[in-house]
């Protein structure tokens, strides 16, 4: 495993001196990428149109939890679905659980899958994520959540969950843009039923599709990405290491894991495939 250590560079200052209009910017910890063996995508079943099933229903061949080399034992297998046991406790509650990200990195493709949530539960697919490590005031390096540098598809029950309230014009509701862009039209089902969703990136385009309809639409590596940063909890103020990641999200090479959310609750997916769009 290589760790790539990297800093604020001038020329990364002057972008984010610009993008928040000139004013000081908040401290950057210092911060390394994890760069982890990869899978090899050869080894898994690829259908007659290139959709390459990156879970079998049977194991988790390929997957690993974020930052570490195991699945973690809250998510398990069942009915052909992977299922993570939540403890209705909030994000993470135990050593037990965690993100659980498919062990490939990923640069234009598109994401198809199917999910469904428990009452009241909250999870989400991460994309182009990076595994980060930063050094915290005591000069400690310690893992950072998978959310600070990968763009999020909401998951929820959005009829019970506080979640679907809070935000600006639904922009936490089911597959939209994490706290930046509501899916329109919201036509997700009632938990307990069975939703079709893709998520396709290709050179900065990203589209996420709910039960048959296109629900959001954006570019990264844009002004208007960065906008929507600043208008965010990722904003440099609020949050500098995640903004630094998020406008320059998959890094250097713009490509990255896909993760699963532990957020505490139940939640299963089924059916994952990605087609390479290169």
């Amino acid at each position: 495993m290589k760790n790539v250590i990297l800093s604020v560079t001038c020329a990364a200052l002057a972008l984010s001196l610009a993008a928040c209009g000139g004013k000081k910017e908040s401290k950057v910890p210092e911060y390394r990428v994890l760069d982890k063996e990869q899978v090899n995508l050869d080894e898994f079943a690829k259908d007659e149109n290139g959709y390459i099933s990156i879970f079998d229903g049977e194991t988790f061949k390929g997957w690993r939890g974020y930052g570490k080399d195991v699945v973690p034992g809250k998510w398990t297998i069942e009915d052909g679905c992977i299922k993570f046991n939540g403890t209705g406790g909030g994000e993470a509650q135990t050593a037990d659980g965690g993100d659980l990200i498919f062990a490939h990195k990923f640069k234009n493709f598109e994401l198809t899958f199917e999910w469904k949530v428990d009452k009241g539960s909250n999870s989400g697919i991460l994309y182009l994520a990076q595994e980060v490590e930063a050094k915290d005031p005591e000069g400690n390096w310690r893992l950072e959540p998978i959310y600070i540098s990968a763009p999020e598809a909401q998951i929820l029950d959005n009829e019970n969950h506080p979640d679907a309230k809070l935000g600006v014009d639904g922009n936490r509701k089911s597959m939209s843009l994490y706290d930046m862009i509501p899916a329109k039209p919201q036509n997700s089902k009632p938990y307990g039923e069975w939703n079709t969703s893709s998520i396709m990136v290709y050179k900065g385009t990203v589209i996420h599709n709910q039960n048959g309809a296109n629900v959001v639409e954006y570019h990264l590596w844009t002004p208007q990405w960065t906008d929507m940063l600043q208008a965010s909890k990722f904003s440099q103020e609020k949050w500098p290491l995640a903004f630094e990641l998020l406008n320059n999200c998959g890094g250097e090479n713009h490509e990255g894991y896909i993760g699963l959310q532990d957020h505490g609750d139940n939640v299963w997916y089924r059916n994952i495939k990605v087609k390479i769009l290169d």
